[in-house]
Order: C-alpha cells, then structure tokens, then sequence
C-alpha cells in the first residue's frame, strides 16, 4: 500500500491543470479519502466548485467514493 503526500497542494495543483477531466481529479481525491494526512476539506472543494461547479464538486465526490470504498 502507499500513501499520497501534500494531499491538498496535490489536488489544488491538479485542478489548475485544465486538459485534466473530473474523473482524473476524483482519483486523486479517493486516495485524499483514505489518506492519514491532515486535509483541507474546505480550501479542494472550493477550487473544485470554483472550476466545475457545485454539481461538480457532487460528481467528483461521487467518482471519489466508489473508488475509495474497497479500501
């Protein structure tokens, strides 16, 4: 098993990354869900809704979880 560091810088810079899709960031954001790592909720799901949306954010959660739940 391994373990992503800088969880929230990670996130933040992939979201910046415009030629990376929804279903990219909410991998990212399933490793964050399982991650020991102190993580800034608040400041991922703001850049996520400042660059998709509000539903965005919904959709990328959703990818995130069914990814996350076999860990």
């Amino acid at each position: 098993m391994f373990e992503l560091v800088n969880v929230t810088g990670t996130i933040i810079n992939e979201i910046t990354v415009l030629k990376l899709k929804q279903s990219d960031v909410a991998k990212t954001y399933a490793l964050a869900i399982i991650s020991q790592e102190d993580i800034d909720w608040k400041k991922i799901n703001q850049e996520i809704m400042n660059r998709w949306s509000k539903s965005g954010l919904a959709r990328v959660k959703r990818m995130a979880w069914k990814i996350a739940i076999p860990f």
